[in-house]
């Protein structure tokens, strides 16, 4: 039996190689494309992903900014609120201060009325003690006079001043303040040479009362002369701390000799005075002091250039609780401006020793 062989068609082979090759271009194509789009992907990923770092850096940085910033704030915040107390309470003293002032200025008002109506009480009681006790006074000072002294026109005579007492110790100031009245004039004066010094008017005036106390003085008294301005120290240096009778005219008239020699300059300590005064044995029984006004430093001499008034007054209660109150201190005042309680003190003083406060006219003696 024959058996018959199937014939192969060479079209439906050559259909199927077509088919094939064609689907493998079609697969090679597509694995060709989807490489390239997965390296763009990593490519964009990569970008991403560098975006996506870079943008939680600039967070973190920003958040890491913004608690720097919230820790200033807060620090802000308190430093405002201890500046608005801190404002609050200047205002507060500002006010405080202002009311202060205002209660100070009436103070000082008040005190200048005081002072302008005692002066002037002052004055009246001494026009009239002079009105009636001139005559007799000057009747007394002619018969007991241990030296003679003729001022203008024959005015040997000062009212109301005790020049008794067997121990007298003349207190005289010989500070700059004593070349002139005023300040500008005594800053001037304390430039001039020594002579001029010496010749300055309110110097003289204070010469010439020095003068015309020892020719007043009772014959029975012995004298002592201390000079003083910052520091203080007798006229005779071989008599310190020694009395020397009135009727002892050689030493009297060398005591006056060295007063005439002084230079007056530096400032002005009571204190010293009135300790070197304590120092006498026996102590004095009456003093007389010549000076121009409150005090201006202690015993030290102060850092300070200035000197308020308030503590000049401070300075002369200071120096005063040396003296005991049964000892007389007559003050013969020789007034300058800047100084307005000084007569008040010097007057009181006067009240509270039972001594006297004098303020002479510019022509006495």
């Amino acid at each position: 039996m024959s058996i018959k062989r199937r014939q192969t068609s060479q079209f439906n082979l050559a259909f199927l190689d077509i088919m094939c090759c064609g689907f493998g271009a079609v697969v090679l194509l597509v694995m060709l494309l989807h490489g390239d789009l997965l390296a763009n992907r990593k490519e964009s990923a990569a970008d991403l992903q560098s975006q996506a770092d870079r943008l939680e850096r600039q967070v973190r940085v920003g958040r890491e900014h913004l608690v720097s910033l919230q820790n200033s704030l807060e620090k802000t915040d308190r430093e405002r609120l201890v500046t608005e107390g801190l404002s609050r309470q200047v205002l507060e003293q500002i006010v405080q201060i202002e009311e202060e002032l205002g209660v100070l200025q009436k103070d000082s008002l008040a005190k200048r009325e005081h002072i302008k109506a005692l002066q002037s009480d002052l004055l009246a009681t001494d026009e009239k003690a002079k009105r009636i006790g001139a005559e007799q006074k000057e009747e007394l000072a002619r018969g007991q006079q241990v030296r003679m002294f003729l001022g203008q026109g024959d005015r040997q005579y000062l009212t109301g001043l005790r020049l008794g007492g067997k121990r007298i110790l003349l207190l005289v100031d010989i500070s700059a303040s004593m070349l002139d009245e005023t300040i500008l004039n005594i800053i001037l004066r304390r430039n001039l040479a020594e002579t001029a010094k010496r010749s300055a008017p309110k110097w003289q005036r204070t010469l010439r009362t020095v003068e015309w106390l020892l020719a007043n003085l009772p014959v029975e008294s012995n004298l002592q002369i201390v000079l003083f301005n910052t520091k203080a120290r007798f006229a005779l240096k071989e008599y310190n701390g020694k009395w020397i009778a009135i009727t002892d005219s050689q030493v009297v008239d060398r005591m006056l000799i060295a007063v005439r020699q002084v230079v007056p300059e530096g400032g002005t300590s009571l204190i010293n005075a009135f300790e070197l005064a304590m120092s006498l044995k026996p102590r004095p029984d009456n003093i007389l002091l010549l000076t121009d006004g409150l005090p201006t430093q202690g015993k030290q001499t102060p850092s300070k250039t200035t000197v308020s008034g308030d503590e000049r007054l401070r300075l002369f209660q200071k120096a005063i609780r040396l003296l005991p109150k049964s000892i007389p201190v007559n003050t013969i005042l020789f007034p300058m401006e800047g100084d307005p309680m000084a007569a008040v003190s010097f007057w009181q003083l006067a009240i509270e020793t039972s001594g006297s406060f004098l303020t002479p006219t510019r022509d006495w003696p």
